[in-house]
């Protein structure tokens, strides 16, 4: 009798993949943030949902520790432990973490995940303080690991990467609706990369690099993460239209009041079926209104299709890396995960 062929082992969830490198991170993570002034690390704690404001422990909702999860599959992808990439997934989680304390600032938002932003809670100044603080650590803790100095220097580019896309972010928001000086997708797409996908690349690669991996793994898992942050982009954009604010957190159709140029927005500007549109925009407009004339332009179907386009992308460049621990396969659930969710 011809002996049965063994059994392959199912990938875990996407889910069961972020809980498993969220809890190897964690520990590093808060040993990390207990190195600030007392009162920095509160305002970090309550920045990544640990406490209240004064200290009091809390459990309120976090990030979904994707960039953690990419630095520590990275370093598996390289055949490495995924304790490997624990510092990659601490220095660009404090980085992550400064980029939304500045941006909740410069974007006025007063909430963060259903709770006030830090500098709502804390005052303006504190949360700069704060923010500072942050990127000072995730440099210290990246420099202290082994291959930290060449780490330090992947994460630098990748924070200029964001800075460029954040000021190009900003800029929009004054640029015209209509005309030769209007933002175009393609301009949009650039700046998606440098504000959102240069951080997730940065983790993989970061993780792969502090895992031994060589140059062209390192370089195509960048590339993969930049592919998705830009997937990421385009997805968030369509909830923020059509989301379920139960789910998202945000109140239906909050993108379009506050006036912002999101991908659908722009496609949809872009064609003579939404020629009214931009009457229906920003504090004063009509959302509803102006969220069925952008699905009626094409607005969402062409953000999906770009956002599923990215994703092969990423999921072609991840395919072609050696298998190694699984690594290939989590990441691949992750892509399908991040480019579906609650959609």
């Amino acid at each position: 009798m011809s002996a049965l062929p063994p059994a392959v082992q199912a990938p875990p969830s996407a889910l069961g993949t972020l809980d498993r490198c969220r809890a190897l991170v964690r520990p590093a993570l808060a040993e990390a943030v207990g190195r600030l002034h007392p009162w920095v690390a509160e305002m970090a704690a309550y920045s990544f949902g640990w406490c209240e404001v004064g200290g009091a422990p809390a459990a309120a909702p976090g990030g979904k520790g994707v960039r953690q999860a990419l630095a520590v599959l990275g370093a598996e992808a390289a055949g490495a432990d995924g304790r490997a990439g624990i510092p990659a997934a601490v220095a660009v989680e404090l980085v992550h973490a400064f980029s939304l304390l500045h941006d909740d600032i410069m974007d006025g938002d007063a909430t963060r995940r259903r709770r006030p932003s830090v500098w709502k809670a804390y005052g303006t100044g504190p949360a700069v303080l704060a923010g500072d603080a942050l990127f000072a650590l995730a440099v210290e803790t990246l420099a202290a690991a082994p291959g930290g100095p060449g780490g330090v220097r992947l994460l630098s580019a990748a924070l200029a990467d964001l800075v460029r896309g954040q000021a190009d972010d900003l800029l929009f928001a004054a640029r015209p609706c209509a005309g030769p000086e209007r933002v175009t997708p393609g301009e949009y797409r650039a700046m998606a990369e440098h504000k959102t996908g240069a951080l997730l690349g940065c983790a993989a690669a970061l993780g792969a690099a502090l895992g031994g991996a060589g140059e062209p793994a390192v370089t195509a898992l960048d590339r993969a993460g930049r592919h998705l942050g830009v997937a990421f982009q385009l997805v968030d954009d369509v909830l923020g239209i059509w989301g379920d604010p139960e789910v998202t957190g945000k109140p239906v159709g909050g993108d379009l009041r506050e006036g912002k140029k999101t991908f659908p927005v722009l496609f949809a500007l872009g064609s003579p079926a939404a020629r009214h549109l931009p009457a229906l925009l920003g504090p004063a407009g009509r959302a509803e209104e102006a969220a069925a004339l952008i699905e009626e332009a094409g607005g969402r179907a062409a953000a999906l299709a770009e956002a599923r386009a990215h994703t092969a992308v990423a999921r072609e460049l991840i395919s072609g890396l050696p298998p190694a621990a699984g690594a290939a396969g989590e990441l691949l659930g992750l892509l399908d995960h991040l480019e579906d969710r609650d959609l």
